[in-house]
């Protein structure tokens, strides 16, 4: 069942997060990459969840997918921090951000991510923004293209310990 996460969520959500990265990112990245991804990717940001903007799938109490989008400035978990990343964004000329989306990796090709993405373009789309980007770990761009968000470039994504994953800079339009 999918709802919104409250902060007596987050111990659940960063175990999930931990759990998917290092169950899913080996078939994507090295050894080095996923040790590196595990450690600073897999923050929750309370923010997402004091917006009201981040959800949890939650099957006999355990948390088991979780993603929300943003109207904040901040793109991804691990880009450090910036003075502006609490900035509200400006729906009418700027995107709303996908953001932290994991499933643990027995929960895959279920739905779930699915349905937290149509949940992020709803919300988004009803606060009057006008499309969703977000930046893609190599794990998550099947579901992300298969939903209709496009790539728009290739990157790498630095982490602060100087390891850089594959990144996919991805947008979908609302309209």
């Amino acid at each position: 069942m999918q709802r919104a996460a409250v902060r007596s969520d987050v111990p659940g959500i960063a175990a999930l997060m931990r759990r998917s990265v290092l169950e899913l990112f080996p078939h994507f990245h090295d050894e080095r990459e996923t040790a590196s991804a595990a450690r600073y990717l897999t923050e929750p940001d309370v923010v997402l969840i004091d917006d009201g903007t981040y959800f949890v799938h939650e099957v006999a109490g355990e948390v088991v997918a979780c993603g929300g989008w943003s109207k904040r400035d901040k793109l991804y978990t691990g880009s450090g921090d910036r003075p502006d990343d609490g900035r509200l964004l400006d729906p009418a000329t700027e995107p709303a951000r996908v953001r932290a989306m994991f499933v643990r990796a027995d929960w895959t090709r279920r739905g779930l991510g699915r349905e937290t993405l149509a949940a992020c373009a709803r919300d988004a789309r009803a606060a009057g923004f006008r499309s969703l980007v977000l930046m893609a770990t190599l794990p998550g761009v099947p579901l992300y293209r298969s939903f209709g968000f496009r790539e728009v470039k290739r990157t790498r994504v630095p982490l602060p310990d100087g390891v850089t994953l594959a990144g996919v800079e991805m947008d979908y339009p609302l309209d």
